[in-house]
């Protein structure tokens, strides 16, 4: 069975809680040590030795989908934390880069190989050399390779949102998505768990998408059973100065460019009167339709807002023909 970062373990899909309780209760078994992001926030050698293996581990998987770097990371990220190296020798760091990106390949059941990975100039490893490393990394991560990740989560947290509009709920999932890639490098998100960070990006997302109905949004996320609300806060802390990066850099290109009306602009101004008066529509207290923002003085925000599901938009299209589900 070819392995799903949304669907890690293979159980029936009848029941959501028969899939979701088992996530919650072993998501810790698939984290890096407890003490693994304060080392790497005390430490600059340890630290530069994470981000140059990374670097190696982006060139490699370039070609891919980008959930393919980011189940090496992960595998990465979880070896390191337990095996340290005491030098940061190029060739052990591309080394390792190589088998954790060969070993997500192996749980994609892609067509490609260690061989194909490496034909990026750089040095090259022989098949036995890969597979000892190999072993050593399955080894330190005690062989959990169906990593439980933030994707594991990310469906049963946005069906607190109650979308009824499904292009929607799709600009949520893509920007949360977005955020989450972009979480990854950052070593402060290190010491949370992969429950936490998706609810956190989910939050941030609707923070940019729907501002008037996050309140609800957080209120409902909070309220969940398997929620840390201290530590759920504390990581949407974090995240929300990680998502704020790329949410400002889109800013800054509408704020200089128009933004063509698509479909997802019709449904959005369909909440607006000609008068520019919000429509009062009947629906649930935390979900359906994008409640009317519109008043003239917020037009510009609106238009910035829309620029985000525009790309948060094709960042999904884009993916429609990967093996993963997202």
């Amino acid at each position: 069975m070819e392995f799903d970062l949304e669907n890690p373990l293979p159980l029936s899909h009848d029941s959501n809680a028969d899939i979701i309780s088992p996530l919650f209760n072993i998501e810790t078994d698939h984290m890096p040590s407890k003490t693994y992001h304060q080392k790497l926030e005390h430490s600059d050698f340890h630290s530069s030795i994470r981000q140059a293996t990374i670097s190696i581990i982006f060139q490699m998987s370039h070609p891919f989908d980008p959930f393919l770097s980011y189940l090496a990371i992960n595998y990465l990220d979880r070896f390191l934390s337990f095996h340290s190296l005491s030098e940061g020798k190029p060739w052990m760091l591309r080394l390792i880069a190589v088998s954790c990106v060969s070993l997500a390949l192996k749980m994609r059941k892609t067509e490609y190989s260690a061989t194909d990975i490496q034909q990026d100039g750089g040095m090259i490893f022989d098949i036995e050399t890969i597979k000892r490393m190999e072993f050593l990394i399955l080894s330190g991560l005690k062989w959990r390779m169906r990593s439980i990740t933030a994707f594991s989560f990310i469906n049963f947290f946005i069906s607190f949102f109650k979308f009824k509009d499904l292009p929607l709920q799709q600009a949520l999932k893509a920007r949360a998505t977005e955020i989450i890639f972009r979480a990854q490098n950052d070593i402060k998100i290190l010491q949370f768990k992969p429950s936490l960070i998706s609810a956190s990006a989910l939050l941030c997302a609707s923070h940019e998408l729907f501002p008037l109905q996050f309140p609800c949004y957080k209120a409902a996320i909070l309220n969940c059973s398997h929620v840390h609300k201290d530590d759920l806060l504390s990581c949407y802390n974090v995240m929300q100065e990680i998502a704020k990066e790329g949410y400002e850099s889109v800013l800054d290109i509408v704020s200089s460019t128009s933004t063509p009306v698509n479909v997802l602009d019709l449904q959005l101004s369909s909440s607006w009167s000609s008068d520019n008066e919000p429509i009062t529509k009947s629906e649930d207290s935390c979900g359906g339709v994008l409640n009317a923002m519109a008043t003239s003085s917020n037009r510009q925000e609106n238009l910035k807002r829309r620029k985000i599901i525009d790309n948060s938009s094709a960042f999904s299209d884009a993916h429609n023909n990967v093996d993963i589900d997202v």
